[in-house]
C-alpha cells in the first residue's frame, strides 16, 4: 500500500571521465581507455536509459572526455589512426609488425577483469592459457608467438570490451563471438569501423535524450583540475589539519586558471549540446567555499559533493558537538550565497552510492536491487516530516561494471525498472528538484550553509591528491613549470599559435588524475604508467615554452606497491 508520505525523490548521477591519454607533440594516444570504455559503457549506460524512457538521471560529461570522444570520430573519418592499439586492429599484416607493436598487444590484451571480461570467454581463456604457459623469457616472448595469435587476441581483447547492449543485437559481434578463432583481416577491419561507428554515435544519443527531457547533463572544469588547491593549497588543512604541504606555498595564478577551466567546459558543453550547463560536478567533488562562489558567479546554478563534506561543513557552520542521525540532515540540497552569488549544494549518500561501486557486483543482480530499493524504502519510512527526502547517489559511471557480470547489464536493467514502478520513489535531476522548489510546487527542505568545509567526495577531504610526499612532488613539478610558464608568457617571445599549444599543455597538466595515483597504495602497473604521463606531459610543456627540462623529469615520482578495490580506479567515500 502506498503510503502517505511525501514521495522520495531520488537523483542518480553517473560522472564520466578519463584524462587526456594523448601525447600532444605526435598526436598519439599513450593508453587506449577512452575508446574502451566508449564502446562497452559509454554504450551500455545510454541504452539503458534509451530501453527505460521513463527513467530520468542525470550525467556528467567531463570535457576533455569529449575532447577524445570526438578525436577519435576525426580519426576513424581521416583514416590517420593514433592510437597504436586500436591501429593494429586494422593491420593488414600481422605477422611482421615491429617488436615494439607485438610487445604492445601481448601487454595490452589481457588488461581486464579476467574473472568477469575473460574467463567467461572459452577461445579468449585459451589464448591466456597459451599465454601463461610459455616459458621463453625477454623478447623472445614477443616473437614466439604467431600473426594469426596476434590477431584471435586483439579480435577477443575488443570483443570483452564491447558493451553487452552491442553484444546482445549487433550480427557482426555475434558472428565473431561464434566464429572463435582465426580472425582474419576482413573480421578485423569489419570490428574496426563498428568500433568507430559506435563512438561517433555516442555524443548525439545522450544530446537526443536531454533535449527529450529525459537526462539532465553536467560539466566539470575542463581539464578536470582540482579547483579548491589551484586556489590555495592551505585550504587542505580545513580537513586535514596537519597535513604537509608542498615546497611552493600556493600554486602560481591559481584563480586565472581556475577561471579559465570553468569558462572553457561552458563553452564545450554550449558547443556539443546546444545550451549552458545549469550544474557542476567540480573535479573529485573538491569544493571549497571560494571555488563554489567563483562556479555561482560563472552562472553555476547546481553543484554536488561527497557526504563527508557536509557533516565538516555542518560542523564549521554551527557550534554543535555532534551530528543528528544521518536522515535528518543528508537527504536535501543547501544553498550557499555569499550575498552576491549562490548556489545550490547536493551531497551524495556515501553508503548507496559506495553499495553500487563495490558491493552489488558480487550479489545476483535482483539481490543487489532488492537491497538497493529496501535502502531507500527504509529512507522513506523514516522520513517524519512533510518534506519530501531528497536522495542523492553519485558514482563513477564507467569503471564499476567490468566488475559486473555482463558489465552490469541485468542489474542496470532491473535497477531502472524497480525505481521506475515504484510507487514512492520519483526519478529526478538536480534541476527538477531546484525547479520543484524554486516555482514552490512541492515542500522539499533547503537549508543554508553559512560555511562549507574544504573537500572532496573521498573521505571528504584531498588526502587522494595532496599531503604525502609523492603526491607534494608532483605538485611541486607543476609549480616549476607554472613559473617558467609565466615568465615566457610575460616575454611575448612565443606566437600567438605557440601560445595557444602552451596553455592547452598547462591546462592537461593541471588535471588531477596524475595526483591520484601517486601512492603506494596504487599497484605499481597503475602508478607507473600514469606517473610516465605525467612526467611526459611536464616535459613537452617545456619543450613548447622553448626551455630546458629539468633533470628531476626522468626521475620517477611514485612507486605503487598495492592492490587496491577495483584496481584503483575508484574510491569509496569513507574509510572503512
Amino acid at each position: 500500500m502506498t503510503s502517505v508520505r511525501p514521495t522520495l525523490y531520488f537523483n542518480l548521477y553517473w560522472h564520466m571521465h578519463q584524462p587526456d591519454y594523448r601525447d600532444t607533440l605526435t598526436s598519439e594516444y599513450v593508453l587506449p581507455w577512452t575508446y574502451l570504455h566508449a564502446i562497452k559503457d559509454y554504450t551500455d549506460m545510454a541504452y539503458h536509459l534509451e530501453s527505460n524512457p521513463d527513467a530520468h538521471v542525470t550525467f556528467n560529461f567531463v570535457p576533455v572526455l569529449l575532447d577524445q570522444l570526438e578525436d577519435y570520430c576525426e580519426q576513424f573519418a581521416s583514416q590517420n589512426i593514433r592510437d597504436p592499439l586500436l591501429a593494429l586492429l586494422a593491420e593488414p599484416d600481422l605477422d611482421h609488425v615491429s617488436l615494439e607493436h607485438r610487445k604492445l598487444i601481448l601487454e595490452s590484451c589481457f588488461k581486464n577483469h579476467h574473472e568477469k571480461m575473460l574467463a567467461p570467454f572459452a577461445h579468449y581463456q585459451c589464448l591466456f592459457s597459451i599465454f601463461q604457459a610459455l616459458e621463453v623469457k625477454g623478447e623472445a616472448l614477443f616473437s614466439y608467438l604467431s600473426g594469426q595469435y596476434m590477431a584471435d587476441l586483439l579480435v577477443w581483447y575488443h570483443l570483452a570490451w564491447t558493451g553487452e547492449s552491442i553484444r546482445r543485437s549487433n550480427p557482426l559481434i555475434q558472428r565473431l563471438m561464434e566464429k572463435g578463432h582465426q580472425f582474419n583481416v576482413e573480421d578485423r577491419v569489419a570490428l574496426f569501423s563498428l568500433i568507430g561507428d559506435l563512438i561517433k554515435d555516442l555524443i548525439p544519443r545522450y544530446k537526443k535524450m536531454m533535449q527529450d527531457g529525459q537526462i539532465e547533463l553536467s560539466t566539470t572544469p575542463h581539464y578536470h583540475p582540482i579547483l579548491p588547491l589551484l586556489l590555495d593549497f592551505k585550504s587542505t588543512r580545513d580537513a586535514m589539519p596537519y597535513a604537509p604541504l608542498p615546497k611552493c606555498a600556493q600554486y602560481p595564478g591559481g584563480k586565472t586558471r581556475a577561471r579559465a577551466h570553468i569558462e572553457e567546459a561552458q563553452a564545450s558543453h554550449k558547443k556539443r549540446f546546444g545550451e549552458l550547463p545549469v550544474g557542476m560536478w567540480p573535479a573529485e567533488g573538491g569544493v571549497s567555499q571560494s571555488a563554489l562562489l567563483l562556479m555561482a558567479e560563472h552562472g553555476v546554478q547546481w553543484a554536488a559533493t561527497g557526504e563527508g563534506v557536509l557533516a565538516n561543513s555542518l560542523y564549521k557552520s554551527s557550534d554543535i558537538s555532534e551530528l543528528p542521525a544521518r536522515n535528518e540532515y543528508l537527504y536535501q540540497p543547501y544553498l550557499l550565497s555569499n550575498g552576491r552569488q549562490e548556489i545550490f549544494c547536493f551531497f551524495r549518500d556515501d553508503q548507496l552510492s559506495d553499495k553500487i561501486g563495490f558491493e552489488y557486483s558480487k550479489l545476483h543482480a535482483s539481490a543487489a536491487v532488492a537491497d538497493f530499493i529496501q535502502s531507500l524504502e527504509h529512507i522513506h519510512q523514516s522520513n517524519q516530516s512533510e518534506n519530501h527526502p531528497v536522495v542523492s547517489v553519485i558514482l563513477d559511471g564507467e569503471n564499476a561494471w567490468e566488475y559486473y557480470p555482463y558489465n552490469g547489464y541485468y542489474f542496470l536493467s532491473e535497477l531502472y525498472a524497480a525505481l521506475v514502478e515504484h510507487p514512492d520513489i520519483e526519478m529526478v535531476t538536480f534541476s527538477d528538484i531546484i525547479e520543484k522548489h524554486t516555482n514552490a510546487d512541492e515542500p522539499i527542505a533547503v537549508n543554508t550553509l553559512s560555511a562549507i568545509a574544504t573537500g572532496s567526495w573521498v573521505y571528504g577531504s584531498f588526502s587522494t591528491w595532496i599531503g604525502s610526499s609523492e603526491k607534494n612532488l608532483g605538485w611541486d613539478l607543476l609549480c616549476d613549470v607554472k613559473k617558467v610558464y609565466d615568465q615566457v608568457m610575460q616575454s611575448g617571445m612565443l606566437t600567438a599559435k605557440e601560445t595557444a599549444a602552451c596553455e592547452h599543455q598547462l591546462a592537461i597538466c593541471e588535471g588531477s588524475d596524475w595526483f591520484w595515483w601517486f601512492g603506494d597504495y596504487n599497484s605499481s602497473q597503475s602508478v607507473e604508467s600514469f606517473d610516465q604521463l605525467y612526467r611526459r606531459n611536464l616535459t613537452n610543456l617545456y619543450h613548447l615554452l622553448k626551455q630546458p627540462v629539468p633533470n628531476v623529469l626522468a626521475l620517477p615520482i611514485s612507486v605503487g606497491r598495492g592492490s587496491p578495490a577495483v584496481g584503483g580506479t575508484m574510491r569509496r567515500g569513507q574509510e572503512t
